[in-house]
């Protein structure tokens, strides 16, 4: 597998997906541009996540506290937990994600770019989206 989906200020490259490796793990290559973020702060129930940095480094809020990623660090985020990410750096960043086990693929980010694709998205239908993957967006405050 080695399937690239763009949208908004990200881009993926699926690399493995439990659904081709009996719910091992999915694991992509995420490019995120100056300036990008995941909008909707969230947790799942069902996987933990890695990630590794490659290149340029990116701001992860995890459990309220701001971390850094730079290349060759790494972050783990416990099923659970409350994270989010941006690009506050000026420069492009990536990073190796790692969800174990398995069980989102690449459906959600196609969900999710296709409809970023028609403009400004409706908050609702992100966050029906999210959650219908397995994606629990964090109470607003």
């Amino acid at each position: 597998m080695n399937e690239i989906i763009q949208f908004g200020s990200l881009e993926l490259r699926f690399l493995q997906s439990g659904q081709d490796m009996d719910a091992g793990l999915d694991l992509f290559e995420m490019l995120l541009r100056p300036g990008g973020r995941m909008p909707v702060p969230h947790y799942h129930e069902s996987w933990d996540e890695t990630v590794y940095g490659l290149g340029g480094t990116s701001t992860w809020r995890i459990a309220g506290r701001d971390v850094d990623l730079a290349p060759g660090e790494s972050i783990f985020i416990p099923r659970g937990i409350v994270h989010g990410f941006e690009n506050r750096s000026g420069a492009e960043a990536r990073c190796l994600c790692i969800l174990t086990p398995g069980v989102l693929g690449p459906a959600y980010f196609r969900e999710m770019a296709a409809l970023i694709s028609k403009g400004s998205p409706d908050p609702a239908a992100m966050r029906e989206i999210m959650t219908r993957h397995g994606l629990i967006p964090a109470p607003q405050s």
